[in-house]
């Protein structure tokens, strides 16, 4: 069993969207092994995509993860990394496969409704940075 983040952004929990990703995540065969919602301050959005800190949209995209309420969650299942990252899409809706979370659900590239972890030593990291072992029920 591989576990991997994901979370649901802003734009998504504002359009009451956790349900219906939720089921394209469990019909793919994962499950969800912890989950809570919450409000990023500024400064843990910063901390929390740090590793973009150098880039362009860093500013605006931390902005936006503590402008309104996330889902958090831990998926579990094999190639839990690959399977989420594959039904998610292309960060650009525009340029995701039909049938995925982005192009179905996401309004622009920052407004994607989507965030996963994008490898298994990322997902330990990500993971950790929401929930502690005893929140994770597998």
């Amino acid at each position: 069993m591989e576990r991997t983040l994901s979370l649901i952004k802003p734009d998504a929990v504002s359009r009451n969207l956790t349900g219906a990703i939720n089921s394209r995540f469990e019909q793919a065969g994962l499950s969800i092994a912890a989950q809570k919602r919450l409000l990023l301050t500024k400064s843990q959005a910063e901390k929390f995509y740090e590793v973009h800190q150098e880039r362009a949209f860093y500013g605006s995209l931390c902005e936006y993860m503590s402008s309104a309420p996330i889902i958090a969650q831990v998926l579990c299942g094999e190639d839990a990394v690959s399977k989420n990252r594959e039904l998610m899409g292309a960060t650009n809706p525009a340029n995701a496969e039909i049938g995925t979370i982005r192009r179905d659900f996401g309004e622009s590239i920052e407004h994607n409704a989507v965030h996963g972890s994008d490898s298994p030593e990322n997902a330990v990291v990500e993971i950790r940075f929401f929930f502690s072992e005893l929140e994770i029920i597998e």
